[in-house]
């Protein structure tokens, strides 16, 4: 453990983070961009539900924990970070969130940080429903056109009041990740030519088809349906810190899978930046928190969602020149984030890489000569 004095920590020593999700997609780059940090070594200890979690082949220990919403969560996470004197916990999954923003004062009282924002602002921020009525009393114009509905009745009323079937709705679940939930609402949509040329993960339907769906259930599923927004979509990376801003990030997503990004560019966009700063601090947020925009047709950002955690593309900014995982790390410690001189106009173009299990348990990549690379950090999960 770092030595602290007047409760922040004022030496460049060696520190432990454990990081959550360790199977989450984005686990590998925040990895990666922990591992570059210069200034200090950094071991990283990684938990997962799965014990293949592909990230366990990465990191310095590896641990099963339970899901995040189960009762036996926070104390398994606790055990583990005090028995390998972690500094900082590293949230990486919208799961977890909320159990850890309540049990951020047991883990203080080990001598731990958890790096998330208390449990008011991250509440305010996971529903949508509750986070678009914020943005527009902010009076921010990127609060988008919205009705938080919960039967059919309310459904149709407001899918018709938005538009619909002259034009496009969304809707979504108040509170989802991952696209989870999100349909697009088209009137126009071609079904042949979906079966045909769409993946079946494709988000496009009709009013016809989904009301069936939503009403089969015993109950009707809460959901928020909101305006249609054509235009480019972005991810804007914020270091929160409750009444100030750090770093501001704006990248566009140019080609998406499943709502991950897998091609953007490093923008500096002002009207994003300034929004999404504003956004933050309204909300009281804190550590790294991830914020997507996407145009309407006037050309005004409206915000889709919030992330209040480390996002799955954050190595695009580090790559950039902005290491915001290494920056949330440095704020929980007290320490002062140094100038970031942010190369603009970076482009990211993402790939996939595997980790093997062999029967007896060795982990190796496969390398392009033919041959087995054993992993190097992985030491195998307990």
């Amino acid at each position: 453990m770092t030595t602290t004095t007047d409760d922040a920590r004022t030496t460049m020593d060696d520190i432990v983070v454990l990081i959550t999700g360790a199977g989450a997609p984005g686990a590998s780059g925040i990895i990666k961009s922990l591992r570059s940090v210069d200034e200090r070594d950094v071991t990283i200890v990684g938990v997962d539900m799965n014990s293949h979690a592909y990230g366990f082949a990465l990191v310095d220990e590896a641990y099963v924990v339970p899901a995040g919403g189960d009762d036996d969560y926070v104390p398994r996470l606790l055990d583990v970070a005090t028995d390998e004197n972690v500094d900082i916990v590293l949230p990486l999954t919208t799961a977890e969130l909320e159990p850890l923003a309540a049990a951020k004062e047991r883990f203080r009282a080990e001598g731990i940080e958890v790096a998330v924002s208390d449990p008011d602002a991250l509440a305010a921020a996971n529903d949508k429903g509750d986070l678009y009525e914020a943005v527009g009393d902010f009076g921010l114009s990127a609060a988008p056109t919205y009705r938080r509905v919960a039967s059919e009745a309310e459904f149709l009323d407001a899918v018709r009041e938005l538009g619909y079937p002259e034009n496009p709705v969304c809707f979504k679940r108040p509170v989802a990740s991952g696209m989870r939930g999100f349909r697009v609402l088209d009137p126009d949509r071609d079904r042949l030519d979906s079966l045909l040329n769409e993946k079946p993960t494709a988000a496009t339907t009709t009013l016809d088809e989904i009301v069936p769906v939503l009403s089969s259930g015993e109950e009707f599923p809460e959901l928020v349906v909101m305006e249609f927004l054509p235009g480019a979509e972005y991810s804007v990376d914020v270091l929160a810190m409750g009444d100030e801003v750090g770093p501001v990030v704006p990248r566009s997503r140019e080609r998406t899978r499943a709502g991950i990004s897998f091609e953007g560019v490093v923008e500096r966009n002002e009207d994003l930046i300034d929004a999404a700063t504003e956004i933050c601090r309204r909300l009281g947020l804190e550590y790294s928190v991830n914020l997507q925009f996407k145009y309407d047709a006037d050309g005004t950002p409206k915000l889709l969602e919030i992330n209040p955690r480390v996002s799955g593309t954050i190595i695009m900014c580090v790559g950039a020149g902005a290491n915001f995982p290494y920056f949330a790390v440095k704020h929980a410690l007290g320490e002062d984030i140094p100038p970031v001189d942010v190369d603009w106009g970076t482009r990211m173009i993402r790939y996939w890489q595997e980790v093997f299990h062999s029967p007896d348990g060795t982990l190796f990549h496969v390398t392009g000569e033919n041959d087995r690379a054993p992993v190097v950090r992985g030491r195998g999960q307990r």
